[in-house]
């Protein structure tokens, strides 16, 4: 049986192509294992089953028993407390091996699941933080609430609440102490957040300013300005400067602002120079005009606005220096509104697309600012030519006539047609009829609003020499160019009232009040009216709501008298 497996070398070496193929390795060969006694007697016997192995605690060096499928038991000795492998039993070598199959204990048998990474237990408890993490998260949390009321107390001053503003002012100041010593118990004083207890003092100080508690802010102010951490808190200074100008310490206010000024780099170029206007007007506040001048000339010669113009005509009148004020007007005239000109709102063409962008932005926001500044503009130069005019020459028509030229000759050319009409109320004031009367009859062939204001005045002059026909003329002329003209408005209802047609003339004063309700005079003369028809409620009501408004006026009062009278 042995020789049926051994293959003979033959006898001579062949060119077979294709010898070796059936060539095998015997072991595999599976054809005589019924005939093969070794393999037999292995079936028949414990040779082809593994040990049973019984479960003991690992690791130790003891000695244990194994039992064998022989019936004897062998005592293993390992270094490692396992049962060795190769072990030689009655002359017959068997396999055994001291792996321990994970979760396939004869414990984990015994009524238990089958889980060998221990899943049925359930999560892990959580990890215990240390007192140190648990210290930080309170900090964190507490600072977190510090700027949660902060900034609730700032959305409270910006919607007018200043009592609830100043309250959340002062809840963030107590727990950003309690803060700042929590901190230094478990860190280093370095550690402290200095711009969070910046912002808490900072909106301390304005709550208790927008409340009128002058003192307790300017406490609040000096806490950061003395504490040299704050790096820019000398800047302060400006807020505790205005608050001395609202106390009327002007001397202080003026020594905080320089103080401030000191403090600001150069570089903030725009910060100086509200500072220096500030310092400016408090010396107009205190008569040291030279002084204030000073600083408004330096503004104009570096960055010159409306403001400092007019502050530094005022100062110029209050000395009486006519040729220093000729200069200051001019300076204020010259100041860039940097606003566009109405000229970018007119269409070039018929384009569709261009026409419906102009008409977009012909009334948005930013066109709403230019109108608004140019509007402020005006203002400063028609209240500074009047201020001036009188005073800078001979006579107040020459000065006028100068203003009228310098402005002419400026972007603000529409103003010189207004300074031509003060001029004639002027003339008015001083009862100069005539001249009045001559330079309004120049203005009948202007444009629209400026003849409208030229007849209106001329209809209030012929009404006061009992002209009505001519009063009634310019009335027309008046309304027909401006038709929202409050003032046109009411000389004509005055014209209709002159000849005894009330009902009418009351049309024309509410139209008066529907297109400026602050006209005093429609709502006296609607007063007036409602008498003459006999509506004394009516009329008492006008009379109460001119009240309102003129509080010290004698000949309101005198009305409301006779209208309870009435009443009576």
């Amino acid at each position: 049986k042995m020789m049926q497996n051994v293959h003979l070398v033959p006898e001579a070496d062949e060119d077979d192509l294709y010898s070796g193929y059936n060539d095998y390795n015997p072991t595999f060969d599976t054809e005589d294992l019924e005939n093969d006694v070794a393999f037999q007697q292995a079936a028949r016997t414990s040779h082809g089953r593994r040990p049973p192995v019984i479960a003991k605690i690992p690791g130790t060096s003891a000695s244990r028993s194994l039992a064998t499928g022989f019936g004897s038991k062998a005592t293993l000795n390992s270094s490692m407390g396992r049962p060795t492998t190769g072990t030689i039993q009655d002359g017959i070598a068997r396999p055994m091996t001291a792996v321990h199959a994970a979760g396939y204990t004869k414990a984990a048998m015994r009524g238990s699941s089958f889980d060998p990474l221990g899943q049925a237990r359930g999560p892990a408890s959580p990890l215990e933080m240390k007192n140190s993490d648990r210290s930080e998260e309170k900090i964190r949390q507490l600072e977190k609430k510090v700027n949660e009321l902060v900034e609730e107390s700032c959305i409270a001053n910006s919607c007018g609440d200043l009592k609830l503003a100043l309250e959340k002012a002062k809840e963030a100041g107590r727990k950003e102490r309690v803060l700042v010593r929590q901190r230094e118990q478990i860190a280093t004083p370095e550690n402290i957040n200095l711009d969070l207890t910046f912002s808490v003092l900072f909106n301390l100080a304005s709550q208790y300013a927008a409340n009128g508690m002058y003192a307790e802010a300017l406490n609040t102010y000096q806490v950061i300005v003395k504490n040299k951490m704050f790096t820019n808190g000398g800047r302060l200074k400006v807020n505790m400067g205005n608050i001395y100008l609202k106390q009327r310490n002007y001397s202080k206010a003026i020594k905080f602002y320089r103080m401030a000024l000191d403090q600001v780099p150069s570089a903030h170029k725009e910060m100086r120079i509200k500072i220096m206007e500030n310092i400016g007007v408090a010396f107009i506040k205190t008569g040291q005009y030279i002084d204030a001048i000073s600083s408004f000339e330096h503004i104009m010669s570096t960055s010159p606005n409306l403001k400092a113009g007019f502050n530094l005509i005022l100062c110029y009148f209050a000395i009486g220096n006519g040729e220093q004020m000729k200069k200051a007007f001019q300076k204020l005239i010259a100041v860039p509104l940097e606003v566009d000109y109405d000229d970018k709102y007119i269409s070039p063409n018929d384009d569709p697309h261009t026409n419906l962008l102009i008409e977009a932005i012909k009334n948005d926001s930013l066109r709403q600012i230019e109108c608004e500044r140019k509007s402020m503009a005006e203002e400063y130069i028609m209240t500074a030519a009047k201020l001036i005019a009188p005073v800078i020459d001979t006579s107040f028509a020459v000065g006028y006539d100068w203003c009228v030229e310098v402005v002419k000759a400026s972007h603000y050319v529409e103003l010189a047609n207004d300074l031509e009409i003060n001029k004639a109320t002027t003339y008015l004031r001083q009862q100069d009829f005539n001249q009045a009367l001559e330079m309004l009859k120049m203005f009948e062939k202007k444009d629209s609003r400026v003849k409208s204001a030229a007849a209106t005045n001329l209809s209030f002059l012929y009404y006061l020499e009992n002209d009505l026909a001519q009063a009634t003329n310019y009335a027309d002329l008046a309304v027909n160019s401006d038709r929202y003209n409050p003032a046109a408005l009411t000389n004509k209802g005055n014209t209709v009232f002159a000849n005894g047609d009330y009902e009418k003339a009351a049309e024309f004063y509410k139209e008066a009040l529907r297109n400026d309700s602050s006209c005093t005079e429609a709502l006296y003369n609607l007063g007036l009216t409602y008498k003459k028809l006999n509506r004394i409620d009516e009329a008492l009501d006008c009379f109460l709501k001119l009240h309102a408004i003129l509080r010290n006026s004698a000949q309101v009062l005198h009305q409301i008298a006779n209208m309870y009278l009435f009443l009576d």
